[in-house]
């Protein structure tokens, strides 16, 4: 069970990295998240079963969120539709997006080639671990690019453009381009998070981005609550420390839920219940110290 929730977590943690930046960088509520992490799988998918090489064909998911997260930044941006209700709009357009992609509501990608299973290969791990070490190469170097690209000028400029769009005008940029560039680069995440669990899950289904967003944002307010995160370093460590203590939650209670009621069927009330305690726990912890919240 550890193990198993260890590897979501970390292949998760690509999606939670995305939705860290347009959330807590940009500060833009983007739903569009939902429809790009299914997007990704059905890319990756279909080349997979047309003989395209996996991590190709991962790429070109993560390639595929790209351009649905400029479309959404567009639409708040340049055609000046309220953030959450371009972020929906874009969800619902992908959503026949993928359906055409994959001709059908699922694809089977059991017996196919993995790319997680073929990185543990070349590294030779022992058999158990392979796709844990692929699993946490993948998230490191994603969240290690992220993190250099936040360092960076262009990157600095992004992170000022969310605290306040008005100065970062004053200095001769403009936040638009900004908001696009960092909602294009967060699904890009979120995607290709999407094409690599497709590969490990055996398959991609259109309905497998529902709840992505709430995931998302419990993997980001998880992390913050266990770090208190003071630089950007300890923020996106934060984020994917919080992916994988939100996945073992989720299979603990699955697990030992049962004595309570639970099912299967109740991971979506769950995943509430993790995220209502995550937000909730500093206001319970103030109340405890006798603190006003």
């Amino acid at each position: 069970m550890l193990l198993g929730a260890a590897e979501q977590g970390l292949l998760y943690g690509l999606m939670a990295l995305g939705v860290y930046l347009s959330f807590r960088v940009l500060a833009f509520p983007d739903l569009s998240v939902d429809g790009t992490f299914p997007l990704g799988a059905a890319v990756a998918g279909m080349l997979i079963l047309r003989g395209v090489n996996p991590f190709l064909a991962a790429l070109a998911g993560g390639g595929a969120g790209l351009l649905a997260g400029a479309l959404t930044g567009i639409l708040a941006t340049r055609l000046r539709i309220p953030g959450l209700l371009a972020g929906v709009l874009t969800m619902i357009m992908l959503y026949s997006l993928n359906l055409r992609i994959m001709g059908r509501p699922n694809l089977s990608l059991l017996g196919k080639p993995s790319v997680l299973s073929g990185l543990a290969q070349v590294l030779s791990v022992p058999r158990g671990y392979g796709t844990l070490v692929a699993s946490g190469i993948f998230c490191t170097a994603s969240a290690v690019l992220l993190l250099l690209f936040l360092h960076t000028e262009l990157g600095g400029a992004m992170r000022a453009s969310g605290q306040n769009p008005d100065l970062v005008r004053t200095l001769g940029v403009n936040p638009h381009n900004l908001q696009i560039l960092g909602l294009s680069i967060s699904n890009g995440l979120v995607a290709f998070s999407g094409a690599l669990v497709s590969q490990y899950s055996g398959f991609a289904d259109v309905g497998m981005g529902v709840g992505t967003i709430v995931a998302g944002l419990a993997s980001v307010i998880v992390g913050e609550i266990l770090l208190r995160p003071r630089s950007l370093l300890g923020a996106i460590l934060a984020v994917v420390m919080g992916s994988v203590v939100y996945r073992l939650a989720i299979s603990v209670a699955l697990r030992y839920g049962a004595a309570l009621g639970f099912t299967a069927s109740d991971l979506r009330l769950l995943t509430a219940l993790v995220v209502l305690g995550a937000l909730a726990a500093p206001a319970l912890r103030a109340a405890l110290k006798g603190e006003s919240p």
